[in-house]
């Protein structure tokens, strides 16, 4: 499934470690929210105000426990509609 075909309430996974680049109000700077390959719920798709081409993905993904965690902002590549692949010996790639 192609991003364009994202609705809000999908299914996503993280492409990459999701990481606070300090624009989440309460969380701690570098706080990883979702390691590659994490389940996450789609709650909304935006653009920048300054690129109107440039897609926001905000994003809750379960935390260790199972719960969906705080919404965060993804980009396209951060992001994918399918399983993510988890390398063992290096998770973080």
């Amino acid at each position: 499934m192609a991003h364009e075909q994202l609705h809000n309430g999908d299914v996503i996974y993280a492409a990459k470690r999701i990481v606070n680049d300090g624009s989440v109000p309460g969380a701690d700077d570098n706080e990883v929210f979702a390691e590659k390959g994490t389940m996450g719920m789609l709650i909304n798709v935006g653009h920048l105000e300054v690129d109107p081409n440039q897609e926001l993905f905000l994003v809750c993904f379960k935390n260790e426990i199972g719960e969906l965690g705080v919404p965060v902002t993804c980009l396209a590549d951060e992001i994918s509609s399918e399983p993510v692949t988890v390398n063992s010996q290096y998770p973080h790639l």
